[in-house]
């Protein structure tokens, strides 16, 4: 009888040794908790590909019309309205198509203000995409698209051997002071836009912030970008001139009666 006890006993052991090792295998393949059944969960990485920005691209990660709490809806020019543009917008129209700026008249915008009479939509210049697409007066439009063609694409293809995939924007049209100050921005007559990033058909995904020390291109390339501006805007800022600047370049074509450029 007692060999049998022995015997039931070993055998109770295997299994409990056995049941053991089973969970042990389980758990650690599984992040997540076994005895709970909750899936594994990855809390301590991030997607490499979509880069996190601090700041203005963090309050509106992906819509440059984020205001309080709603994005701002541009409705396209409907067809049924009579056409009664000034021969300065159809010229600037012509300069678009020129530059094969890809884009979409919308609704005049007036908030205020704050407005575009004759706003037009930006969504690609040339085979380079606008991430979002952004709401701009036309002269800006065409500034930036001359800009991108004959400044910032050679630039590129000098240092990185690559051309321009998507220009990453932060900030096209937005009813906004500047900050700290009473005086309406330029982002408020579409005359302004922010770029957050560049990224190039070769994968590089040129982060406008400040690069590191010893990131000779980098910083070659985005001195560049800071200085072949100023010919095609006369506002130039970025990383270096204050703290709200720090994560993106800011271009305008603010009109200053005594024709001063600021480029910082």
């Amino acid at each position: 009888m007692a060999a049998i006890f022995r015997a039931a006993a070993k055998a109770k052991s295997a299994a409990i040794l056995a049941a053991g090792l089973a969970l042990a295998a389980v758990s650690a393949c599984n992040t997540g908790s076994v005895l709970s059944l909750q899936p594994a969960v990855d809390v301590g990485s991030q997607t490499a590909a979509v880069p996190q920005y601090e700041g203005m691209q963090k309050l509106v990660p992906s819509n440059p019309y984020m205001t309080a709490a709603y994005p701002r809806i541009d409705e396209p020019m409907s067809e049924s309205e009579p056409q009664q543009m000034p021969a300065s917008e159809t010229d600037c129209r012509g300069e678009l198509k020129r530059l094969r700026v890809v884009y979409t008249d919308v609704q005049p915008i007036h908030e205020g203000q704050c407005g575009i009479d004759w706003p037009v939509k930006v969504s690609a210049i040339g085979g380079i995409q606008m991430k979002p697409a952004a709401t701009l007066t036309c002269d800006m439009a065409a500034s930036f698209a001359a800009w991108t063609s004959n400044e910032l694409v050679p630039s590129a293809r000098w240092r990185y051997f690559s051309g321009v995939k998507t220009i990453h924007q932060g900030s096209s049209y937005s009813c906004r002071n500047i900050a700290g100050e009473g005086v309406l921005s330029e982002h408020g007559k579409g005359n302004a836009l922010d770029v957050m990033s560049i990224e190039l058909n070769n994968g590089d995904d040129i982060d406008v912030r400040k690069p590191g020390l010893f990131a000779f291109r980098t910083r070659s390339f985005l001195n560049n970008v800071r200085a072949d501006g100023c010919q095609y805007f006369t506002t130039v800022l970025g990383p270096g001139y204050n703290y709200d600047h720090r994560n993106h370049f800011h271009f305008d074509i603010k009109n200053r009666k005594s024709g001063y450029r600021a480029c910082r």
